[in-house]
């Protein structure tokens, strides 16, 4: 009789969080469904044997562990974590406050390490499990007007670089996800904040990007349940990918990516190549 797998989910009380969780029950999960406001978590999700809703502000390790207690004493055991919770904080990196900057890090970084901590004891104990850090395409390249959330999702994708091999020999895998632009609530106002403008020398493109992120707000291309779908599928491999992009134009911005390093290698090779050490 196989067992039935429980999956935890930061940030399922919207967004691609309530999409991914919604996926994993109909597929037959148990859900530990985690949100900083247990009401809107419950109302995202409704009611249903398979799902514990708790509290969860990603910041906070006491809330992290907390909610490991509660969903071992629930299930018995965490099978797949989804470190899914984020906000965005968009604009120019000089335009951007310091405490934005250390918001942003603390959310998108320092979030995802407070959860997966608390996790680790228990999946070590079972030999066999799944981490999940949903990242984005702004943690292969980076972009103007992005500099604080690219550098949190850079640094996201170094820890779980670095995290894979002391991990894996427990049994324990991880997957970065890449996700391009996808149709959740990320550029709402809820989920997004912008530095105020300051310097004038900025304000023309700031005003650039300003349309474009909110046009770009409820018409993004991808599809969420796809992607949710796509989870679940990867999360049942025996042998899961250590990374996945998600979605054309994020595949654009990984090919983009590939071709400039090569070609800035390309071009100062002789010089790299020739700087060993001689007696």
């Amino acid at each position: 009789m196989s067992i039935q797998q429980v999956m935890l989910i930061t940030g399922a009380g919207r967004g691609m969080g309530v999409n991914i969780a919604k996926a994993a029950l109909t597929a037959g999960y148990q859900v530990v469904a985690t949100g900083r406001n247990m009401d809107t978590v419950t109302k995202a999700l409704g009611d249903d044997d398979n799902l514990l809703v708790v509290i969860l502000d990603v910041n906070s390790p006491a809330d992290a562990e907390a909610a490991v207690k509660a969903a071992v004493g629930k299930f018995g055991r965490i099978d797949v974590l989804i470190n899914n919770a984020a906000n965005f904080y968009g604009g120019f990196f000089e335009e951007l406050t310091l405490d934005e900057i250390e918001s942003q890090l603390r959310t998108n970084l320092i979030g995802p390490m407070n959860v997966t901590r608390a996790v680790l004891p228990v999946m070590r104990k079972q030999l066999s499990s799944h981490i999940i850090s949903i990242s984005s395409g702004a943690g292969i390249s980076g972009f103007e007007f992005n500099a604080a959330y690219a550098a949190s999702k850079f640094g996201l994708e170094g820890w779980m670089e670095s995290l894979q091999p002391e991990v894996l020999p427990f049994g324990i895998h991880t997957t970065i996800v890449n996700p391009g632009f996808f149709r959740t609530e990320l550029l709402t106002e809820a989920s997004s904040t912008y530095a105020k403008p300051s310097i004038e020398e900025y304000a023309d493109r700031r005003a650039g990007y300003m349309a474009f992120f909110n046009k770009q707000n409820g018409q993004q291309s991808g599809d969420p349940n796809k992607l949710a779908k796509a989870l679940l599928m990867i999360a049942s491999e025996t042998e899961p990918p250590r990374r996945f992009i998600a979605g054309a134009d994020a595949v654009g911005i990984a090919e983009q990516k590939i071709a400039d390093l090569q070609a800035q290698i390309d071009a100062y090779r002789d010089i790299s190549m020739s700087m060993i050490y001689e007696d």
